[in-house]
């Protein structure tokens, strides 16, 4: 008996809670009070109309906003390893510049340290030697191209 009346009176009280009045009042400040009971007479008896929550809908609608949010997640993942890779194209072409201006500053300073230059013929025994304004043609070219590579002058 004591079971079956401790449920009568919960489900009495659960009930008289979904089904209680609402009243608004103001306090002494002006601002709005909602409450059950009020302190204070008059209180403005309000309409408060609640309604079952539909589980299948807010499903859909969590499901919905998570295939949104999966979208906007792999896009910005996509977006960031494009980034990532345009990050890694240019620090590779830096790289290869970088080692294209030594190259060429080497072949500048070794024209420019050399007595005699020649150019390789057919074999390897083969060699034709620069004349004097050759060699100047060449160092000339070394320069711009060491200029052109290491952004100088």
């Amino acid at each position: 008996m004591k079971p079956s009346l401790t449920l009568l009176v919960a489900m009495l009280v659960a009930g008289g809670a979904l089904a209680s009045d609402v009243f608004k009042t103001t306090d002494s400040k002006g601002q709005p009070v909602y409450t059950d009971r009020p302190a204070t007479l008059p209180a403005e008896r309000l309409d408060v109309r609640t309604q079952t929550t539909d589980k299948v809908e807010v499903q859909q609608r969590y499901d919905e906003q998570m295939k949104t949010l999966a979208a906007t997640e792999k896009a910005q993942a996509a977006q960031a390893a494009d980034a990532a890779d345009a990050a890694q194209a240019s620090e590779l072409s830096a790289t290869a510049k970088v080692k294209r201006c030594e190259e060429a500053r080497q072949r500048y300073e070794s024209y420019m340290n050399s007595r005699r230059l020649y150019e390789q013929g057919a074999s390897e025994e083969e060699r034709r030697y620069l004349t004097d304004a050759e060699i100047d043609a060449a160092r000339e070219k070394a320069l711009q191209v060491m200029n052109t590579f290491c952004n100088e002058g």
